[in-house]
């Protein structure tokens, strides 16, 4: 079995924190404890964090290039760092709302794939499955952590297929957590995490309702102004979700509208940086922000942030850090960890002036290491007329800062 913790939040309630550049030491697992304010036991698994190996012989994202479906939904193991990103918003017949997120990580230790037999591995994988229950103002989550050998966790298609033959269909897992494909360019797909100890359940299909949007410059992902200090970064940034998830011991039949990420690169955030916020907003007039900004110790933003905004019939707009201003309006202190978190914004610039809400506040991922990744709602007026919409935000470096863990 892979170790694994678990973590819950209540009361007053994607990486991406998480792209990890160090190291990882996996720990014996010990007896799984929660905690009703999310701190594991000493004797709770973890994943230790490290200095890393360097970037030395690893790829760079440099330049623009083409993208090829189903294989570059697999995993890039000549880039050190690598996430698939589900997040969502779905409903109850009863209208009982549930955000959720389930997130797999690849960390690459050594350049190149691992070997394709035995346990000797040089990749470290990892997940984090969460669900927010709205009507309980609850937030819980998981973490696994497992080698890429012996069939623990891994990622598929691995390599282009040669010209005229089908190549293996997308998926990606870590034990029984699973996304597989369901057509052949993967963009339909089948979400499945289970965990007995948190009471945690989802089995949804999600099937993309818009093309491929390939972010930053065609799918080039600047981070800094230093050269391959980037990621390649794809997506679809609106899916039809249906099926069934459970939280607080009860399981419900939903449906509603999911978001997918996919990057990959050997990158790091530039000098001065602390963390980043990122926003995906799905509005009801059928447009999808993405939206994001590296923070720096001196208060200012990384002229590298930006985002893009996806019209109602996919084509994309890339937007600059100068295009929208995001405004913190409240922030919210966790009782648990002390970090102090922004808890509402205010959103403006090109035709649009939001408020981006969370529905709970406390939706801290108290994982190895710390961040904020949760549902969120969305009010106010798109192009002179209100609108409304959903989303996920995610927001690194407040409860430490990023530099030497990404």
């Amino acid at each position: 079995m892979a170790p694994s913790r678990v973590f819950f939040a209540g009361g007053a309630l994607a990486a991406a924190a998480t792209a990890l550049a160090v190291a990882a030491v996996l720990l014996p697992p010990g007896p799984r404890e929660s905690s009703t304010h999310g701190r594991p036991g000493s004797s709770a698994p973890r994943l230790e964090l490290g200095p890393g190996p360097g970037r030395e012989g690893f790829a760079r994202a440099t330049a623009v290039r083409p993208f090829r479906l189903p294989a570059d939904h697999g995993p890039h193991f000549e880039y050190q760092t690598e996430w698939w990103y589900y997040t969502g918003n779905v409903a109850a017949g009863d209208g009982r709302r549930f955000g959720f997120q389930l997130t797999f990580f690849r960390r690459g230790l050594t350049p190149g794939p691992p070997a394709a037999e035995g346990l000797a591995t040089n990749q470290v994988w990892f997940a984090h499955f969460a669900v927010t229950d709205v009507a309980a103002r609850r937030h819980a989550g998981v973490e696994r952590f497992a080698r890429g050998a012996g069939g623990l966790a891994g990622a598929t298609p691995v390599g282009h297929p040669e010209p005229g033959r089908a190549g293996e269909p997308y998926g990606v897992w870590l034990e029984d957590w699973r996304a597989d494909g369901l057509n052949a360019d993967g963009s339909a797909v089948r979400l499945v995490a289970r965990d007995a100890s948190s009471s945690l359940s989802l089995d949804l299909e999600l099937r993309a309702a818009k093309p491929l949007v390939a972010h930053g410059d065609r799918g080039l992902s600047p981070k800094s102004d230093e050269p391959g200090n980037a990621s390649y970064y794809v997506g679809y940034t609106r899916m039809a979700a249906r099926g069934r998830i459970g939280a607080n011991g009860i399981e419900a039949d939903v449906a509603g509208e999911a978001w997918f990420d996919h990057e990959w690169s050997t990158s790091a955030l530039g000098p001065g940086a602390v963390g980043w916020d990122w926003l995906s907003l799905q509005l009801d007039d059928g447009r999808e922000l993405m939206l994001f900004q590296i923070r720096r110790e001196d208060g200012g933003l990384e002229p590298a942030s930006g985002g893009t905004l996806v019209d109602r019939d996919g084509r994309t707009q890339r937007l600059s850090g100068d295009d929208v201003r995001l405004e913190v309006r409240r922030r919210w202190t966790s009782p648990d960890t002390g970090a102090t978190y922004p808890s509402l914004w205010r959103l403006s610039g090109t035709g649009l002036d939001l408020v981006v809400e969370p529905w709970t506040p406390d939706q801290e991922m108290r994982t190895s290491f710390l961040y904020w990744e949760g549902a969120v709602r969305v009010s106010g007026w798109a192009g002179g007329r209100p609108t409304a919409g959903r989303g996920y935000v995610e927001m690194t470096g407040y409860a430490r800062s990023m530099p030497g863990v990404f």
